[in-house]
């Protein structure tokens, strides 16, 4: 697959490496790279051969948000067009949010406005030291609406307050401290690295079901929550990985998918 803002990467181990490619711009979102964004976690979604997605950008910066061409093309539309615009952000953050595999963002500097919330759609966000961050809509006059929901979900309410509210810039131990980020470090492909190994311990299939329970279970009450687990949990052990995880457990072996049959 070729795309014009995004370079798409995969080894033998089916880690597939999403990098957005404007460094010129600090990989700022127009409406190009939004559209290949939706394009490309929609094919990675269906793609088998991929178990883990890497999100990262080329240049100094992770993403530096909306790109002041794309703005300006926005500002000229009617009414219907912004909409139309804005939908097509919000659905290419779902695609990435709903991706049935592990998102792990590696966050190479700069993430501002729809940076942080392309930071709050990855499963696991490490971060450079000293990248710094921002939700910075409302300095513009705007608001952070696409990215909310993410956002919100990933930091809270109330951090989303303390931070959505002034706009003001914040570093990676901030970030770390208000759960933007899962870690900072100095040694950032070390730490990625790490990540995926970790992540590539686990049943593809049992992740994609995981995915869907977490998203269950955060937005249903408690008697839902009890019949959607009872049954997510019988569909499990029904599943080709539950029953050879459960195999490999009594016979004291490695699974299939960690040890590379």
């Amino acid at each position: 697959m070729k795309y014009e803002t995004l370079i798409l990467d995969a080894d033998a181990r089916g880690v597939a490496t999403v990098t957005l490619n404007r460094p010129e711009s600090h990989n700022a979102l127009n409406r190009a790279m939004i559209a290949e964004l939706h394009d490309v976690a929609v094919k990675l979604a269906q793609d088998d051969s991929i178990h883990i997605v890497v999100l990262t950008g080329a240049g100094k910066s992770f993403c530096a948000g909306g790109d002041v061409g794309w703005f300006r093309d926005t500002l000229a539309m009617d009414r219907e067009g912004r909409i139309a615009e804005s939908r097509a952000l919000a659905e290419m953050l779902h695609a990435l949010d709903s991706l049935p595999k592990p998102l792990i963002g590696r966050i190479n500097g700069a993430a501002y406005g729809g940076g942080a919330g392309m930071i709050s759609v990855c499963d696991v966000a490490v971060a450079d030291h000293g990248a710094r961050f921002g939700l910075t809509e409302v300095r513009l006059g705007l608001i952070p609406a696409n990215i909310s929901p993410y956002v919100v979900t990933r930091i809270g309410a109330a951090k989303a307050r303390a931070t959505m509210l002034s706009g003001a810039l914040f570093g990676a131990e901030r970030a770390c401290q208000i759960g933007l980020i899962d870690e900072a470090t100095e040694t950032l492909d070390v730490a990625v690295d790490a990540q995926v190994a970790a992540h590539l311990e686990a049943s593809l299939s049992a992740v994609a079901a995981t995915k869907k329970l977490i998203a269950f279970v955060d937005t249903h009450d408690i008697e839902a929550a009890k019949d959607y687990t009872s049954e997510a949990l019988a569909d499990a052990w029904e599943t080709d990985d539950g029953r050879e995880g459960i195999a490999s457990f009594l016979a004291k072996r490695l699974p299939r998918w960690r040890s590379g049959v």
